[in-house]
C-alpha cells in the first residue's frame, strides 16, 4: 500500500478557505462524484475539475457530506471525536442489493433457482462455514493447502501444526458465532471469542482472551512511516463496555429517529474492534466474528454460509485502504462502509452460484439415478452420500466425518453407510492409519446401481 495522504479536517478548511470561494463549488461538487463513489481526498485531489482549487472543491465536498451526517456518539475516536458516517445513495443501493440477495433466510437467489430454508443445510453444511474459517485464517497468515484443511475439518482431523491450528480454531469460532447469536454481546463474550481463535494460534507472546497491557503495537505502510497506532491501552475497557453497548442498543425500525441499517452496524462492530485493537494478536479474527454475530443476531440468517474472509483477501489493499481513510478523514467510516458492503455483494454472489452450481449438480444426478431399481429404496440421505461417491471413487467416508458433512448425526450417518454397504453400493474397510471402520466408493458405482449410460 502506497503513501496515502491526510487531509485537513473539516474545521482547518473552514477557517483557511473564505466561504465566498469555495460555496460556488457545491453545484460541482458532492457527497459523491457522478459515478457514485465516495472518494477520500488521496484520490479525490486528482479528479478536480480543471481550473478548480481542489482545497476548495474539497471543502464543497466535505460540506455536502456533513449535511447528511451521522454520528454515533457512543462510539469515540481519538480526542472524544465521535466516528460518523453517511448514507448516499450509492450506499443505498449496495444496502437494497444485500438485502435482496440475502432473502432474510426465507429464499436464496433468483426466484427460478432458490433453495428454502428447510434445504439448506443438505446443499451448504459442507462446505461453507469451513470455506469461512479457512480463508479467514489465511488472511491472518496460516499456509496450509485449503485441501489439506478441508480434509481436516471433513474427517474432524486433530490440527498438526500452527496453521492447520488457526483454521481449526476458526471453524470452532464460526460455530460458536452461530450458538451466541441469541445472547447479547459483552467483554466476557469477546474475550470467549478471541479464545477461541486464537487458541495455540497466536503472536506477540499475547495471551487468549486477554487484553494488551502496552501501546507497542504500529501499523506501517511501505515507507515505514506509521498509518496507524491503536487507542492506548489503557482505554480498552471503556471502549469496550460502548462498544457492547452499541452493539445491544436499539437501532432498528422500531426506533426510526435513530435507525441504523443492521448491515451497517455489524460493518461498523467490525471496524471498531480492529479500531480498538484490545488484544495483542487475533484483533481481525475476532472482528470478523462480531460482524458475523451482529448480522445473524438481526435475522440475516444466509450469512451464516457467507464468506467474507475470502474476498477480503483477494483485494486486502483496498480494505487497507478503507480501514486508513476513515482514519484519516474525520474518522468518517463511510469508506469503510463501501468497501465491505461491495465484498458481501460478492460473497452472497459466490454463494448463489454455489448454491446454483449444486442443485443443477444433484437434479442431474437424480435425474439418472431414478432409473436404477435399487434407488428407489434408499432415503434422500442415502443419494446425497451416493452422489459425493459417484464424484469420487475411492473416496474414504468415515460416520464422524460423514454427519459433518451433511449435518446429520454420528448414529444416522452410520445406519445410512451401513445400508449403502448392506446394498453393496459402498465397500466397507478398515482404515489402517485411523484404526476405524470406512467406507469406500467404488469405482464401478453405476454397474452397482444396475445403471447404464453416465449422464
Amino acid at each position: 500500500m502506497g503513501r496515502i495522504r491526510k487531509p485537513r479536517n473539516f474545521e482547518q478548511l473552514s477557517a483557511a478557505i473564505p466561504f465566498e470561494q469555495w460555496s460556488p463549488l457545491l453545484p460541482r461538487y458532492g457527497v459523491i462524484d457522478q459515478q457514485g463513489r465516495y472518494l477520500h481526498w488521496n484520490d479525490f485531489q486528482w479528479r478536480v475539475q480543471h481550473g478548480d482549487d481542489e482545497q476548495a472543491a474539497w471543502l464543497a465536498t466535505k460540506w455536502a457530506r456533513a449535511v447528511i451526517r451521522q454520528d454515533i456518539p457512543i462510539l469515540a475516536a481519538e480526542g472524544d471525536r465521535p466516528f460518523r458516517f453517511c448514507m448516499p445513495n450509492s450506499l443505498l443501493a449496495n444496502l437494497h442489493q444485500i438485502d435482496r440477495m440475502a432473502g432474510f433466510g426465507e429464499t436464496v437467489g433468483d426466484p427460478a433457482v432458490s433453495i428454502r430454508t428447510d434445504e439448506k443445510h443438505s446443499y451448504l453444511i459442507k462446505s461453507l462455514i469451513q470455506e469461512e474459517a479457512i480463508t479467514s485464517s489465511q488472511l491472518e497468515g496460516a499456509s496450509t493447502t485449503r485441501a489439506v484443511a478441508k480434509e481436516m475439518l471433513e474427517k474432524g482431523l486433530a490440527p498438526k501444526d500452527k496453521s492447520q491450528r488457526m483454521i481449526f480454531n476458526n471453524y470452532q469460532l464460526m460455530k460458536k458465532v452461530v450458538e451466541k447469536k441469541h445472547e447479547p454481546l459483552s467483554i466476557d463474550v469477546i474475550r470467549e471469542l478471541h479464545q477461541i481463535a486464537t487458541d495455540q494460534a497466536i503472536e506477540n507472546q499475547a495471551i487468549p482472551g486477554e487484553f494488551r497491557t502496552d501501546n507497542q503495537i504500529f501499523i506501517a505502510d511501505t515507507y515505514q512511516e506509521t498509518i496507524f497506532q491503536p487507542p492506548d491501552w489503557q482505554t480498552i475497557p471503556d471502549r469496550l463496555v460502548a462498544l457492547c453497548a452499541f452493539a445491544n442498543g436499539d437501532y432498528g425500525i422500531n426506533n426510526s429517529k435513530s435507525f441504523i441499517h443492521p448491515v451497517v452496524k455489524a460493518i461498523i462492530l467490525h471496524f471498531m474492534l480492529a479500531y480498538t485493537h484490545p488484544f495483542g494478536d487475533g484483533n481481525g479474527r475476532t472482528a470478523r466474528a462480531l460482524f458475523y454475530w451482529s448480522v445473524l443476531r438481526s435475522g440475516y440468517d444466509t450469512f451464516e454460509y457467507v464468506s467474507i474472509s475470502k474476498f477480503i483477501q483477494a483485494k486486502r489493499s483496498d480494505y487497507d485502504k478503507a480501514f486508513i481513510y476513515t482514519e484519516t478523514d474525520d474518522f468518517d467510516l463511510t469508506y469503510f462502509l463501501y468497501n465491505q458492503t461491495e465484498t458481501i455483494i460478492k460473497a452472497i454472489q459466490a454463494l448463489h452460484d454455489y448454491l446454483e452450481r449444486k442443485k443443477r449438480e444433484f437434479y442431474e444426478f437424480m435425474s439418472w439415478i431414478d432409473r436404477s431399481p435399487i434407488a428407489k429404496t434408499l432415503k434422500r440421505g442415502h443419494l446425497e452420500i451416493l452422489k459425493a461417491a459417484f464424484k469420487q471413487p475411492g473416496r474414504e467416508f468415515t460416520a464422524k466425518q460423514t454427519a459433518a458433512e451433511f449435518g446429520i448425526s454420528e448414529n444416522t450417518a452410520r445406519s445410512y453407510l451401513h445400508k449403502l454397504v448392506a446394498q453393496d453400493l459402498l465397500i466397507e474397510a478398515r482404515s489402517k492409519v485411523e484404526k476405524s471402520t470406512v467406507y469406500i466408493a467404488p469405482a464401478n458405482l453405476p454397474a452397482r446401481l444396475q445403471l447404464t449410460g453416465l449422464p
